[in-house]
């Protein structure tokens, strides 16, 4: 099963450039990865319909050990139900779209790398046994949707169904996710599917606990908006905005099952909680008749299909949910029905419209003449959908109206035991599904007749089809003569036409009725016992029952329209999509407000809202779980004081400084103050970083405010800086308290007293502080070195004009061919903009400085040093080539693009990542090597040396671009700096 998993992944990542070279026929070889899933699945037939749970198929994988997190996949009977479903359509469904999209449409790439990687999530969803996995695959079918549904993003209802779709269901798995956790806390819970069930079953979680019906709440939210019920239905017929194929897989087969799997999966233990079933039953039944009922007023065939899904999940999830072993093998067998007949029909409303142009019922007429084969398919699909004998359909439809007569034994509904009789919930739930199922027989005709049927045109619709004609091309109107009559219909490709084919014949499973008791029965595991009705059979009371409907339907279909019954109305102003978007505006309009109210785009107002924040929450939490006293070390020598008292002056001139430039210096004493006192504490590492980093900081500074006025604006607004004193003065009093609470708050022993044996024995270095970085907190480090590379790029995006990719400006030739002095740019430069003091010491520092930054890089190891040290000390060496040369020096120095380089160091520190799976060692574990270099001897060092030489290169990568973007760059748009101008500031 992982490995089914990992080749949708790697399908989905080489699916554009597989479109890309094949086009439309790469669909066809994509076909194959969810096929494999249907045939691994057949293959382990055998095994899964054993019923043993010790030889089902079950693969076990260790995720994070720390927190005891494993998953767990596991196929059993239903699992292997849902993968059949998932993989043999999704497979038939990409062959389809081999012809549904053009030779070269834009974005089948897109649309098949995302459909896949939808497979493989759906996949995942169907075969996990672990609610957290769960909830990952799930989030991920959601995250994958949305970009299916908007598929044309440059159609704003395709946006807008995206969106939507988006917004409901992962506010329905976030309160899932919530009940899970919930669950997995409680008393007797478990955080795996399987013996969450079977522990609710069995009475070893507490079925009453007011804890764990909370949590069934919230799981069965997510479950209701993944399904589309009521009264999240809405989203579902939105989605059809999407193109046919994510129709007839999302919205068939695949994710809207997902809540059903769920409700299916769970239903056998967790129906011992008293609002379980019941919520489920009375959801789902009105789901079903309110989205019948909304299917008779579409003129659209595709949204006459997608009520009649929200129709058809309902009456199958409140089965599957009822809680008796009778219904859940018939919600089964209505599942498998659903999966066939909906995908085939939306299929088949594809190739209607490819072939005519529209899928508008009112403007269709006599196709099946023109298209016999698409015709007879679509026929069996809505005979199955309308239940009529010998389909499976009508086999599933026929089982719960048998189980219910029978006295259905669920607990919920008062039966004393299975098959005793009917209760009187039996007998209301029967009534609804009997009239639901009314529905069902007169949307199944009207959707096929609207689309194939011959009829006689009115003359408005006449009139509507020979102006739509006129007006828009053939790809949105059909071709129709004088009288509105289609004149030209294009034949279906063969490819289209074999899924659809395929499809339909899934009606005729239900041939073999006990068959498919057989295999379905093996699901749930009930107090009462029993035998489900699963035949054509079953007695003259369920007949007269089937009779009534199709009699009803029939009526329905004929005379509902004549009589004025059904006719499409306006919107009613309580509908749920106006309650959605009402509320989604709303939300909307309050998030301004408060943004506006909040976020001023005033950096000291910014500052302020946060830092006060952080102190109600904090401060708050530290008076009230203080400590019984407080450990307080002032000092540990005299020159400390006298160090703290130079960063309290500093601090204060920089707060005082009328000067930008004042401040900026005032600010570096700060921070090398800070550099000293960690000195005085036995930590050079720490004090030559802050050092370094210290002097690249004071450098962007200088270069960013010289084009800044020299002087901050004068604001004579006593109030606001007696605010932000009280402010600063708090925030400062609060991370002392901080600090002191969090050293006298200790209950455990320093986990640092283990880390100097650790960094030898296991990291092989002397330098604790670089064996943290390269070995203990590695992978803290590698993600550190993404942000920094994500910071470069976020700096330079706001400075360059235009894109900065490859770009890297020299100077004239002219202007250096000439040159042999050590600058060669500097000749660029104005006369008085050179400095030959300044040109000598860099003549003396530069190669110097490049060889310490090598120098701390090699010893970094085992002494004060390391790659990021090193990498800021050789990016101040070419700082220094910048300021006295000028920007085109900058490019003489180093010829190579700054985001070249970043992008080299983060690979160099992936590589040194993976290094250590070449000896049998996990990822970023450091493993000795040893190289033999002849006469010189041999060099011994491990693979986290190469790591550091990444953060070496990134580093330098880092400061260049900074430089280059706010100076070099800087330089070039803005050639007169601002501080040379007028500046007109006040006295």
């Amino acid at each position: 099963m992982i490995t089914l998993l990992a080749a949708h992944i790697c399908a989905a990542i080489v699916a554009p450039w597989l479109v890309g070279r094949l086009h439309r026929t790469a669909f066809m070889l994509l076909a194959l990865v969810p096929g494999s899933a249907f045939v691994w699945a057949l293959v382990h037939t055998s095994q899964v319909l054993s019923g043993n749970a010790d030889t089902i198929p079950a693969e076990h994988v260790m995720w994070v050990p720390g927190l005891d997190l494993d998953i767990w996949f596991r196929m059993d009977m239903l699992s292997w139900l849902m993968t059949m479903i998932v993989g043999g359509v999704g497979a038939l469904v990409l062959l389809y779209s081999s012809r549904y999209f053009g030779h070269s449409a834009v974005g089948s790439g897109r649309f098949a790398a995302v459909f896949v990687g939808f497979a493989g999530a759906m996949l995942g969803v169907v075969t996990v046994d672990h609610t957290m996995g769960l909830y990952t695959f799930w989030e991920a079918t959601s995250l994958l949707s949305f970009l299916l549904i908007g598929h044309h993003f440059d159609r704003r209802p395709a946006r807008a169904a995206a969106r939507q779709a988006l917004l409901i269901t992962t506010s329905g798995s976030l309160a899932m996710f919530a009940g899970f956790v919930m669950w997995g806390l409680a008393p007797g819970g478990s955080f795996r599917l399987s013996e969450l069930a079977a522990n609710l079953a069995d009475g070893t979680m507490d079925a009453g606990s007011p804890l764990v019906a909370t949590a069934a709440v919230l799981v069965l939210l997510g479950a209701f908006t993944k399904s589309a019920l009521f009264p999240a239905h809405f989203w579902l017929p939105g989605a059809m905005a999407a193109p046919t194929p994510v129709s007839a897989y999302l919205h068939a087969a695949a994710m809207v099952k997902a809540g059903v799997y769920l409700v299916a999966r769970l239903t056998p233990g967790a129906t011992h909680i008293a609002l379980w079933s019941p919520l489920i039953v009375t959801i789902g039944l009105i789901t079903m008749v309110l989205g019948g009922w909304r299917a008779l007023r579409q003129t659209d065939l595709k949204l006459v299909l997608a009520f009649g899904t929200v129709s058809q999940l309902g009456l199958i999830t409140a089965t599957v949910g009822f809680g008796s072993h009778g219904a859940m093998v018939a919600g089964l067998i209505m599942l498998v029905a659903h999966s066939c007949f909906k995908s085939t029909l939306f299929l088949t409303v594809g190739a209607v419209e490819s072939s005519t142009g529209t899928r508008d019922l009112r403007r269709l007429t006599g196709l099946a003449r023109r298209l016999p084969v698409l015709a007879v398919a679509a026929a069996l699909a809505c005979l199955s959908m309308a239940g009529v004998p010998i389909t499976v359909g009508y086999v599933g439809k026929e089982s719960m109206i048998s189980t219910l007569l029978g006295g259905s034994g669920a607990p919920w509904t008062g039966a004393q035991a299975a098959y005793s009789g009917p209760t009187l919930f039996d007998l209301i739930v029967l009534a609804v599904i009997a009239i639901g199922s009314m529905l069902t027989v007169a949307y199944s005709w009207r959707a096929w007749w609207g689309a194939f049927g011959t009829r006689t045109l009115t003359p408005t619709e006449q009139k509507k089809n020979t102006e739509g004609s006129a007006a828009v091309t053939q790809k949105s109107a059909p071709e129709v003569d004088a009288n509105g009559q289609l004149v030209r219909v294009k034949p279906v490709p063969l490819l289209m036409l074999i899924p659809i084919c395929l499809l339909s014949l899934g009606a005729l499973i239900g041939l073999a009725p006990t068959g498919l008791e057989d295999v379905l029965r093996l699901h749930g595991v009930y107090d009462l016992d029993g035998s489900a009705h699963v035949a054509w059979w079953s007695g003259w009371e369920p007949a007269l029952i089937t009779l009534a409907i199709f009699a009803g339907g029939a009526l329905l279909a004929a005379f509902g329209y004549s009589s004025g019954l059904i006719s499409p109305k306006p919107r009613s102003p309580l509908s749920a999509i106006y309650i959605y978007s009402w509320s989604v505006r709303e939300l909307e309009i309050i998030a301004t407000r408060v943004t506006r109210l909040i976020q001023r785009g005033s950096l000291p107002w910014d500052l302020s809202t946060i830092v006060v924040t952080m102190l109600i929450g904090v401060g708050s939490a530290v008076l009230i779980f203080r400590p019984s006293t407080y450990v307080i070390r002032p000092w540990d020598s005299i020159l400390q004081v006298g160090i703290g008292i130079i960063i309290i002056i500093c601090a204060l001139l920089t707060a005082r400084s009328r000067r930008r430039m004042r401040a900026v210096f005032a600010l570096g004493g700060v921070g090398l103050g800070v550099a000293v006192l960690y000195a005085s504490q036995g930590a050079p590492d720490l004090a030559l970083t802050q050092i370094v980093v210290e002097s690249v900081s004071m450098v962007i500074f200088v270069l960013v405010l010289r084009r800044l006025p020299r002087f901050f604006s004068d604001r004579p607004l006593a109030r606001s800086r007696w605010w932000r004193f009280i402010v600063a003065l708090l925030m400062g009093i609060g991370t002392v308290f901080v600090g002191l609470y969090a050293s006298s708050a200790r209950v455990h022993s320093a986990v640092s007293e283990l880390m100097p044996n650790e960094a030898s024995e296991f990291g092989y270095g002397e330098n604790i502080v670089n064996v943290i970085l390269v070995d203990i907190r590695a992978w803290d480090t590698v993600g550190e070195l993404s942000v920094l590379l994500v910071t470069a790029t976020g700096v330079a995006s706001l400075i360059y004009v235009s894109s900065r990719v490859g770009r890297v400006e020299r100077a004239p030739r002219d202007l250096t061919r000439e040159s042999t002095s050590f600058l060669p740019a500097a000749t660029a430069l104005r006369s008085q903009d050179r400095s030959t003091v300044l040109e000598v010491v860099t003549r003396l520092l530069f190669p110097t400085m490049i060889v310490v930054s090598l120098w701390l890089l090699l010893i970094g190891h085992n002494n004060p040093g390391g790659g990021f040290s090193g990498g800021v000390v050789a990016g101040l060496a070419f700082v220094l080539r910048y300021l006295a040369g000028g920007r085109y020096e900058l490019a003489e120095a180093i010829p190579i693009p700054a985001g070249r380089v970043l992008g080299t160091g983060l690979f160099v520190a992936a590589g040194g990542a993976l290094m250590p799976l070449l000896y049998g060692n996990s990822v970023l574990q450091s493993t000795p090597l040893t190289i033999d270099v002849g006469v010189l001897g041999d060099i011994h060092f491990t693979t986290a040396m190469i790591l550091d030489v990444g953060v070496y290169i990134l580093v330098v990568g880092l400061v260049l671009d900074l430089v280059a973007s706010a100076g070099a760059e800087i330089d070039q748009q803005a050639p007169t700096p601002i501080s040379q101008q007028k500046t007109g500031r006040k006295h």
